[in-house]
């Protein structure tokens, strides 16, 4: 390896290690402070960094933010699409897909606590890409499986893949405001009440 290559190597893995610390710092500091509370000074204390470079990977509070949710959400959007495009009925696809959803989020800890400290900050970025991808991702699901099993065209599968994801995130806010978060019933519930709404659609 030459001087250069090690030298960019090296300067690779700084930064890769200084945007684990911001990253990881942020979660600490959202899931006990809340994000309205906290401050970008507040995370950067978390590590061993300079306060300025904080800017060198993050321009502002709200894009930290998005990245640990992008971060915290990625093997739940996976294990979603996993079910999804493995099971062949729609009852399997909705139920499963809601029980899986709703269990990630109460089994993973640093999921739950930064949602649960900040859920209505949550519901104001329902925008953000990492929501916004899961689901494009879900309505991508829907319609393969709209084209093996020929769903009636009276369902609207952008409507509801968009009804899913909202049900499912509002559904999983009030889950882990539980004292002992519920998942059978919680998912139970959201799978009856689209299956229930899509034969009445296609009846």
């Amino acid at each position: 390896m030459t001087p250069t290559a090690a030298t960019a190597g090296k300067r690779e893995r700084t930064k890769a290690h200084n945007r684990r610390a911001i990253l990881d710092a942020a979660c600490e500091v959202f899931s006990e402070m809340g994000y309205d509370a906290a401050s970008i000074r507040d995370v950067v204390r978390r590590t061993d960094l300079a306060s300025g470079t904080f800017y060198n990977y993050f321009p502002d509070k709200a894009s930290v933010f998005h990245a640990v949710l992008e971060e915290r959400t990625q093997e739940l959007r996976r294990r979603l699409r996993a079910v999804r495009q493995e099971e062949t009925t729609l009852d399997a696809v909705v139920h499963l897909g809601f029980h899986v959803y709703f269990s990630f989020i109460v089994e993973d800890r640093p999921l739950f606590e930064l949602l649960r400290r900040n859920a209505g900050t949550v519901q104001t970025m329902f925008d953000t890409p990492a929501l916004e991808a899961g689901i494009s991702e879900l309505f991508e699901d829907l319609s393969t499986l709209a084209e093996r099993i020929e769903l009636p065209p009276a369902i609207d599968l952008d409507y509801l893949a968009a009804a899913m994801g909202g049900v499912a995130f509002e559904l999983g806010i009030r889950l882990i405001e539980q004292p002992e978060p519920d998942v059978e019933r919680t998912a139970r519930f959201a799978g009856e009440l689209f299956l229930g709404g899509i034969a009445r659609l296609a009846g």
